[in-house]
């Protein structure tokens, strides 16, 4: 139990009183009847607010909650209670979400909510965390607070809601991915609509139509008797396969913004996956330091997406350099069928890039390689930045080495035949889908 601020003031109204009772006495007698009166009143009110199990609270989330994403956590109160009152509520997220938003590089920290709540009605209260690590984390308590009919007393009390929850790669862009296509507006993620899917190619059968489908693929006769349009799919769109080999040695553990490399790469990874399969296309993947620490076999299917879903949910970065000949000569050995390779990894220069050169040259023929890595802003904005001593100009020059040793590097690739993407890691997942979509469209694989 707590006094109000009501209740400390009624009590102050004595101090007066008090005083007067040095010159006149019966002050003191009025003074003190007062205080038992305050006294009974703060009593009645503790007599007549409600009981703690008076309050059911159900706090509402995502069992899996999204790397680096906005999710909603919901705290409902439903008030069985005979009296209105005002209550107050904290919820306690996990303390590493709560330190993040503290220095602005998280969501919005949940606020103490408070809220006139009557009797016998419900409340629903709304905040989002936004994880930057994978992992296993758990809510916990809820306290709440609440003023008794006279506004004298506030009763605390805290609720044993402790919730185990995981952080997955972000699950919520898929489902965006899914509500825009539906939409026809995938452009608002970046997202390019391709329209040359299996032109030339073999029927293999009919489905409902996509809004990225050519229009020109569409079966009149099929959507006269079906009252929807249905589409011509053909062998193309589900005889291709996509391999997906990532680098999780020690520079993908370094930071780009709020989140690391390997996590800004397992995101774009996810949504990546899903849109090819969506597509009708295998896809498989591989991860490596210096050995292959995972692999999944191409397939196609929602169950191959939640394979990897889980696996991207495990995968950790290592302090040691990638061995990048060892994994793509693994991965050549296991994938004899041409296939597009997708390479994410970080350009460190030296040795590393002479393997990295070496291992993708080596996957030519059968295969397409393509590699992408995360530019760095940091960088970028150094090397452009107009210096104001001499720290700013070795800075400076240190910026523009490194960025001209990259792009040495994806030049050296690109001429020995592989494609290459170096992007913002905001961009990353939009920028490899349209060189996939724009690959597929064009009848490349």
């Amino acid at each position: 139990m707590m006094p109000t601020s009501r209740l400390l003031l009624l009590t102050l109204v004595a101090a007066p009183l008090l005083a007067l009772a040095e010159v006149v006495p019966i002050f003191a007698i009025v003074a003190v009847l007062y205080l038992a009166a305050v006294t009974g009143l703060a009593l009645l009110d503790v007599r007549l607010m409600d009981h703690p199990a008076a309050f059911l609270i159900e706090r509402r989330h995502d069992q899996r909650l999204s790397l680096g994403a906005d999710n909603l956590v919901t705290v409902h109160v439903r008030h069985r209670g005979q009296r209105d009152t005002i209550i107050q509520l904290r919820d306690e997220p996990p303390d590493e979400w709560l330190g993040n938003q503290a220095t602005g590089t998280s969501g919005v920290a949940p606020p103490l909510f408070t809220a006139a709540l009557p009797a016998h009605t419900e409340q629903t209260f709304r905040y989002t965390v936004r994880p930057l690590r994978r992992g296993d984390y758990r809510f916990e308590r809820v306290t709440l607070r609440w003023l008794g009919p006279l506004g004298l007393v506030r009763r605390q009390h805290t609720y044993d809601h402790t919730q185990p929850v995981q952080v997955y790669p972000n699950v919520l862009e898929v489902r965006k991915y899914d509500l825009l296509l539906r939409r026809n507006r995938l452009q608002d993620i970046g997202l390019r609509v391709a329209r040359r899917f299996g032109e030339g190619r073999e029927f293999e059968r009919l489905r409902e139509y996509l809004p990225d489908d050519d229009f020109r693929h569409i079966s009149w006769k099929a959507t006269a008797r079906q009252h929807k349009p249905i589409t011509v799919a053909f062998e193309s769109e589900r005889s291709q396969t996509i391999f997906v080999a990532f680098d999780v040695g020690r520079m993908m553990n370094a930071p780009v913004g709020e989140m690391t490399r390997l996590d800004y790469v397992i995101n774009a990874v996810l949504l990546f996956s899903y849109v090819v399969l969506g597509k009708g296309d295998r896809v498989g993947m591989l991860t490596f330091a210096d050995t292959v620490t995972n692999y999944i076999a191409p397939k196609a299917g929602r169950a191959q997406f939640y394979r990897m879903l889980d696996l991207l949910y495990r995968v950790e970065a290592q302090p040691i350099e990638p061995d990048y000949r060892r994994a793509l000569s693994y991965l050549k050995s296991r994938q004899h069928r041409r296939a597009l390779v997708v390479v994410f990894t970080d350009l460190t220069g030296g040795v590393s890039m002479q393997q990295l050169a070496a291992g993708v040259v080596g996957l030519r023929p059968p295969h397409l390689p393509l590699v992408v890595t995360i530019s760095d802003p940091v960088l970028k904005d150094l090397s452009t930045t107009l210096p104001e001593n001499e720290m700013d100009v070795y800075e400076r020059a240190a910026a523009q080495r490194v960025l001209d040793d990259r792009r040495a590097v994806l030049q050296r690739l690109e001429m020995q035949g592989a494609m290459t993407l170096d992007v913002p890691a905001t961009q990353l997942s939009a920028a490899v889908i349209n060189k996939y979509l724009e690959i597929k469209g064009r009848g490349g694989l």
